[in-house]
């Protein structure tokens, strides 16, 4: 049994499955180690007090739901590298929609092997 875990900002989303929740799989999925920004946890009720947070974290639970869905659907991610590979899909399609591009436009370049890439920053 592993969690779906979720780092996101307005123009990137990163999914990943990991077998345990908290600080270790933050740490696993290498983004906040180097974040110097204010991060939003559905168990962190301290960062209520800064302006610049949300005052929700709907973005992350709306990247979530479709793993969710998969679950609810066929019963769960049923091995792995399936759960591995459906958090690659979904952590590529939600960048592309944050830049504007068609999921299925999206698509039809990964497969075509010309797979889409935001700008680097």
């Amino acid at each position: 049994m592993h969690w779906v875990h979720c780092a996101r900002t307005g123009k990137y989303t990163l999914l990943m499955v990991y077998p345990k929740r908290g600080t270790k799989a933050m740490e696993a999925m290498g983004v906040l180690p180097w974040f110097a920004g204010v991060a939003v946890h559905d168990a962190w009720a301290p960062f209520t007090r800064d302006s610049r947070a949300p005052p929700d974290n709907n973005g992350s639970e709306r990247d979530i739901r479709m793993a969710k869905l998969r679950q609810k659907v066929s019963g769960s991610l049923r091995t792995l590298t399936g759960a591995r590979q459906f958090c690659a899909i979904r952590t590529y399609l939600s960048t592309a929609a944050k830049y504007g591009l068609n999921f299925f436009h999206a698509l039809v370049m990964l497969t075509e092997n010309r797979p889409w890439m935001p700008a680097a920053v």
